[in-house]
Protein backbone atom coordinates (compact mmCIF):
# COMPACT_ATOMS: atom_id res chain seq x y z
CA UNK A 1 0.00 0.00 0.00
CA UNK A 2 1.27 3.43 -0.94
CA UNK A 3 0.59 6.39 1.37
CA UNK A 4 0.68 9.95 0.07
CA UNK A 5 0.47 13.03 2.31
CA UNK A 6 -0.22 16.36 0.66
CA UNK A 7 -0.17 19.63 2.65
CA UNK A 8 -2.63 22.34 1.61
CA UNK A 9 -3.87 25.64 3.06
CA UNK A 10 -7.49 25.19 2.08
CA UNK A 11 -10.45 23.57 3.85
CA UNK A 12 -10.58 20.70 6.30
CA UNK A 13 -8.39 17.59 6.03
CA UNK A 14 -9.51 15.12 3.38
CA UNK A 15 -8.62 11.45 3.06
CA UNK A 16 -9.02 9.67 -0.28
CA UNK A 17 -8.67 5.90 -0.62
CA UNK A 18 -7.87 4.68 -4.13
CA UNK A 19 -8.23 0.94 -4.76
CA UNK A 20 -8.85 -1.53 -7.59
CA UNK A 21 -11.59 -3.33 -5.65
CA UNK A 22 -13.33 -3.10 -2.31
CA UNK A 23 -11.67 -5.67 -0.04
CA UNK A 24 -12.45 -6.40 3.63
CA UNK A 25 -9.22 -4.59 4.59
CA UNK A 26 -10.24 -1.46 2.66
CA UNK A 27 -13.70 -1.54 4.25
CA UNK A 28 -12.15 -1.88 7.73
CA UNK A 29 -9.79 1.03 7.01
CA UNK A 30 -12.69 3.20 5.79
CA UNK A 31 -14.73 2.35 8.90
CA UNK A 32 -11.83 3.18 11.20
CA UNK A 33 -11.26 6.51 9.50
CA UNK A 34 -14.96 7.37 9.55
CA UNK A 35 -15.24 6.75 13.29
CA UNK A 36 -11.91 8.33 14.30
CA UNK A 37 -12.13 11.13 16.88
CA UNK A 38 -9.33 13.57 16.09
CA UNK A 39 -9.93 15.37 19.40
CA UNK A 40 -8.61 12.53 21.55
CA UNK A 41 -6.72 10.47 18.99
CA UNK A 42 -8.88 7.35 19.16
CA UNK A 43 -12.03 5.76 17.86
CA UNK A 44 -15.34 6.86 19.32
CA UNK A 45 -17.50 4.39 17.40
CA UNK A 46 -17.17 0.93 15.87
CA UNK A 47 -19.59 -0.98 13.65
CA UNK A 48 -21.07 -4.01 15.41
CA UNK A 49 -23.08 -6.87 13.95
CA UNK A 50 -25.98 -9.05 15.01
CA UNK A 51 -27.30 -11.34 12.30
CA UNK A 52 -27.66 -9.31 9.10
CA UNK A 53 -27.90 -5.98 10.92
CA UNK A 54 -25.09 -3.44 11.45
CA UNK A 55 -25.15 -1.34 14.62
CA UNK A 56 -23.37 1.99 15.00
CA UNK A 57 -22.79 2.43 18.72
CA UNK A 58 -20.69 4.72 20.84
CA UNK A 59 -17.82 2.98 22.62
CA UNK A 60 -18.94 4.53 25.92
CA UNK A 61 -21.82 2.00 25.89
CA UNK A 62 -19.49 -1.02 25.71
CA UNK A 63 -18.76 -2.76 29.03
CA UNK A 64 -16.22 -5.22 27.66
CA UNK A 65 -15.03 -7.19 24.64
CA UNK A 66 -14.67 -10.95 25.00
CA UNK A 67 -13.64 -13.86 22.81
CA UNK A 68 -16.06 -16.78 22.63
CA UNK A 69 -15.28 -19.61 20.20
CA UNK A 70 -13.01 -17.41 18.04
CA UNK A 71 -15.68 -14.68 17.73
CA UNK A 72 -15.18 -11.32 19.45
CA UNK A 73 -18.29 -9.98 21.20
CA UNK A 74 -18.84 -6.45 22.48
CA UNK A 75 -21.04 -6.56 25.57
CA UNK A 76 -23.37 -3.74 26.57
CA UNK A 77 -25.50 -3.78 29.73
CA UNK A 78 -28.33 -5.53 27.88
CA UNK A 79 -26.91 -7.25 24.80
CA UNK A 80 -23.87 -8.59 22.94
CA UNK A 81 -22.75 -7.78 19.39
CA UNK A 82 -20.10 -9.25 17.11
CA UNK A 83 -17.17 -7.22 15.89
CA UNK A 84 -14.84 -7.96 12.99
CA UNK A 85 -11.76 -6.83 14.94
CA UNK A 86 -9.38 -9.13 16.80
CA UNK A 87 -8.56 -8.33 20.44
CA UNK A 88 -5.02 -7.23 19.60
CA UNK A 89 -6.43 -4.83 16.97
CA UNK A 90 -8.92 -3.44 19.49
CA UNK A 91 -6.11 -2.85 22.00
CA UNK A 92 -4.40 -0.58 19.47
CA UNK A 93 -7.44 1.48 18.45
CA UNK A 94 -9.63 1.73 21.55
CA UNK A 95 -9.58 4.81 23.83
CA UNK A 96 -7.36 4.79 26.93
CA UNK A 97 -10.21 3.72 29.23
CA UNK A 98 -10.12 0.22 27.70
CA UNK A 99 -7.60 -2.23 29.16
CA UNK A 100 -6.75 -5.88 28.59
CA UNK A 101 -7.77 -8.01 31.60
CA UNK A 102 -7.12 -11.54 30.29
CA UNK A 103 -6.10 -13.35 27.14
CA UNK A 104 -9.73 -13.29 26.06
CA UNK A 105 -11.11 -9.95 27.32
CA UNK A 106 -10.73 -6.14 27.25
CA UNK A 107 -12.78 -4.03 29.69
CA UNK A 108 -13.97 -0.42 29.71
CA UNK A 109 -12.45 0.68 33.03
CA UNK A 110 -14.65 3.77 33.21
CA UNK A 111 -17.75 1.56 33.62
CA UNK A 112 -16.43 -0.77 36.34
CA UNK A 113 -18.57 -0.73 39.47
CA UNK A 114 -16.64 -3.28 41.59
CA UNK A 115 -13.82 -5.80 41.53
CA UNK A 116 -14.19 -8.84 43.75
CA UNK A 117 -10.64 -9.90 44.52
CA UNK A 118 -9.82 -13.62 44.59
CA UNK A 119 -6.27 -14.55 45.57
CA UNK A 120 -6.52 -18.15 44.37
CA UNK A 121 -8.22 -17.58 41.02
CA UNK A 122 -9.52 -14.88 38.69
CA UNK A 123 -11.12 -11.77 40.18
CA UNK A 124 -14.63 -10.76 39.13
CA UNK A 125 -15.55 -7.35 37.64
CA UNK A 126 -19.14 -6.11 38.04
CA UNK A 127 -20.90 -3.21 36.33
CA UNK A 128 -23.80 -0.93 37.32
CA UNK A 129 -27.36 -1.86 36.34
CA UNK A 130 -26.53 -5.22 34.74
CA UNK A 131 -26.01 -8.83 35.72
CA UNK A 132 -23.00 -9.15 33.41
CA UNK A 133 -19.60 -9.92 34.87
CA UNK A 134 -16.17 -10.56 33.43
CA UNK A 135 -13.08 -12.17 34.95
CA UNK A 136 -9.64 -10.62 35.44
CA UNK A 137 -6.75 -13.05 35.31
CA UNK A 138 -4.10 -12.74 38.01
CA UNK A 139 -1.49 -11.77 35.41
CA UNK A 140 -3.47 -8.63 34.43
CA UNK A 141 -4.85 -7.69 37.87
CA UNK A 142 -2.06 -5.27 38.81
CA UNK A 143 -2.37 -3.35 35.52
CA UNK A 144 -6.12 -3.06 36.08
CA UNK A 145 -5.62 -1.77 39.62
CA UNK A 146 -3.17 0.84 38.29
CA UNK A 147 -5.72 1.90 35.64
CA UNK A 148 -8.40 2.22 38.33
CA UNK A 149 -6.10 4.42 40.43
CA UNK A 150 -5.41 6.54 37.35
CA UNK A 151 -9.16 6.82 36.77
CA UNK A 152 -9.70 7.87 40.38
CA UNK A 153 -7.25 10.75 40.09
CA UNK A 154 -7.57 11.77 36.43
CA UNK A 155 -11.07 10.67 35.43
CA UNK A 156 -10.54 8.85 32.10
Amino acid sequence: MKILLEMTDEGEPEIIIKCHKLTPDIIKLQQMLASYDAGNGSLNQIIFYKGDTEYYMNLNDILFFQTESSVIYAHTATDAYETKYKLYELEEILPAAFIRISKSAIVNSSLIYSIQRNLAASSVISFNNTHKEVYVSRAYYKMLKNKMEERRFHKL
